[in-house]
């Protein structure tokens, strides 16, 4: 849906700004419909003093850096590439987790991450040519440094969750990511030809808002309330599956040999790193 309505119509920080803009709305609306609910009432409305640094970082991490590079590799590089490469995130959580928490280094999750690593690269240096990427190196680029906005972002979140309902927090970020990403994508927003735009765009920007921006993190942050940031991020596997059938059916975009071996190579790379203790 982002292809097919970006960059032609709507430039990339626009888009960003939109979805994160109107997902915001629907955040507050909902947080206020359940204000109604009896017992809801106890929720306070703000935000903790020892807690507004972390709310701002999440924003950053998980709004402004995230998304914003997000969208505008996406546009620049292939849809294919872009869903396999957001399985760094797993990846970079294992990394962060040596290098920050001091966790051990299995020689499986060595493995894992030296597959995985592999398989990035090999897909990142494929030189292909598409209608619908325009530089893939520097788009993959964006997608990479966007997987590890998210993984601090997860890791970041997961502690607000005690303090929070869903709701209330995934409000907060998006507001305060909205403050500031609105600098760089107001400019953008009023070159917007609306007048161009016809149901399908419509559609497709309805989509992109309600289903791949308020649902998908609202159901995120429900997921790392129940299940636990490591639990929910390991669903995004299946990302990939379903992006490269519909880029190949809708955007004809080429699924070729060397796309499978790094996707394999990704694959079983995460899957290493994810193995527990118990195994």
């Amino acid at each position: 849906m982002v292809k097919y309505i970006s960059p032609s119509l709507v430039k990339p920080y626009a888009l960003n700004l939109l979805r994160v803009g109107i997902s915001l709305v629907l955040f507050w609306f909902l947080w206020l419909l359940g204000r109604t609910l009896p017992g809801s009432q106890k929720i306070k409305p703000g935000i903790k003093k020892q807690h507004v640094a972390r709310f701002l970082l999440c924003a950053l991490t998980g709004v402004v850096i995230n998304q914003t590079l997000f969208i505008r590799g996406l546009v620049m590089t292939s849809t294919i590439h872009a869903s396999l490469l957001i399985l760094c995130t797993p990846l970079l959580i294992t990394i962060f987790a040596f290098w920050i928490l001091k966790e051990k280094i299995t020689a499986l999750k060595s493995l894992g991450l030296a597959l995985g690593i592999g398989g990035s690269v090999l897909l990142i240096i494929a030189k292909e040519s598409s209608t619908h990427a325009e530089n893939y190196l520097l788009g993959d680029i964006f997608i990479i440094i966007n997987a590890i906005s998210y993984a601090f972002y997860f890791i970041l979140v997961k502690p607000l969750m005690k303090e929070y309902n869903p709701v209330h927090v995934i409000r907060w970020v998006f507001t305060l990511g909205f403050i500031m990403i609105f600098p760089f994508g107001w400019v953008q927003l009023t070159e917007v030809q609306w007048q161009q735009f016809d149901w399908s765009h419509l559609a497709a920007l309805a989509f992109i808002v309600i289903c791949g921006t308020f649902l998908a993190y609202y159901f995120n942050i429900y997921g790392i309330q129940h299940l636990g940031a490591g639990m929910t991020g390991s669903y995004i596997y299946t990302q990939p599956i379903f992006a490269t059938i519909i880029a190949t059916l809708v955007l004809q975009e080429p699924l070729t040999i060397q796309k499978i071996i790094a996707g394999i190579l990704i694959f079983a790379g995460v899957f290493l790193v994810s193995l527990r203790k118990a195994v």
